[in-house]
């Protein structure tokens, strides 16, 4: 059987020229690569060669930061790209992964140019992760800023009297089971929460005055938990120009020395599925330490 597969391979290779394999071999490496460059990015071309805008896109709440700073480091890491595009549609989030994205957004953006895009919604967490770009491009309409911070959680004691339940517990500290929903609020707890907050609320007014290049005053006094739109934000020094996500790839372009419009690239991410989205739902809702978002939706009529 061996010697037979042989003579017939040995027949195929007097029949076929040798040009018209490395033809083959040359095509087959070709859509190797495509499909390698394919299945990691996507772009204005799908897979091109030059240099490039890459566009990462923050969508949603800010339950975590790991997905983003993947692929501002795998960016950042590309000879190709020449700068990032931020787009962010989101009304904030968990306090630390905000912080861990605006402190991404403003390492990266000493080494290459970050310009922000605001989409609909870039408020408090979302807002925050802006600061670390020099540059942000707002649409008329959008809403930025609700500089603040909020923890609430459930007080059930009501209602455990009402069943007959009641929880016995045991702590190494006065404070250890402050927020716990099986015991009434003391004034003590309140004043507790409300010293975290303040130190969380200025942190924030700190990165905003830092971003922006504003007196800590001027920052004080919008950092109540107010939204702006997109020309307010501006007049009050809080965004730098109005535009669209495509205006804000030619700034990044420009920016970056690149020539004529810029290509773009995006890593492709996994799909999100039903799981995902109630998981995030809940802990949106019940994350605790979160930065706050507008108690409502905005949209036109």
């Amino acid at each position: 059987m061996g010697e037979k597969r042989v003579r017939i391979l040995n027949s195929l290779r007097r029949r076929i020229p040798l040009w018209i394999w490395v033809v083959l071999i040359t095509i087959l490496v070709f859509v190797i690569v495509v499909r390698l460059g394919s299945s990691a990015v996507s772009g204005e071309r799908g897979f091109s060669f030059g240099e490039k805008v890459g566009i990462i896109r923050l969508n949603g709440p800010i339950i975590g930061s790991e997905q983003i700073i993947h692929e501002f480091n795998s960016f950042k890491d590309r000879s190709d790209v020449k700068a990032i595009v931020f787009r962010i549609n989101s009304p904030g989030g968990t306090v630390a992964p905000s912080q861990e994205i605006y402190e991404k957004v403003k390492n990266i953006n000493l080494q290459i140019p970050v310009v922000i895009s605001v989409g609909n919604l870039a408020a408090s967490g979302g807002y925050y992760a802006a600061m670390g770009s020099s540059t942000i491009v707002v649409n008329r309409g959008s809403i930025v800023g609700s500089i603040g911070v909020i923890l609430d959680y459930p007080v059930a004691t009501d209602l455990l009297d009402k069943i007959g339940l009641r929880f016995e517990t045991l702590t190494s500290g006065e404070y250890k089971d402050s927020g716990s929903p099986t015991r009434q609020v003391t004034k003590k707890d309140r004043e507790y929460f409300q010293n975290v907050i303040d130190d969380l609320h200025s942190q924030f007014i700190s990165a905003v005055s830092l971003g922006r290049n504003l007196e800590l005053d001027e920052v004080i006094d919008l950092a109540d938990g107010r939204i702006f739109t997109g020309e307010q934000a501006i007049s009050l020094g809080l965004a730098d120009t109005i535009g669209t996500l495509e205006d804000a790839i030619k700034i990044a372009g420009k920016l970056a020395g690149i020539q004529g419009k810029p290509k773009t690239i995006q890593l492709r991410r996994k799909s999100s599925t039903f799981l995902d989205f109630m998981i995030n739902t809940i802990m949106q809702r019940y994350g605790n330490w979160r930065f706050q978002e507008p108690a409502y939706r905005w949209k036109w009529e």
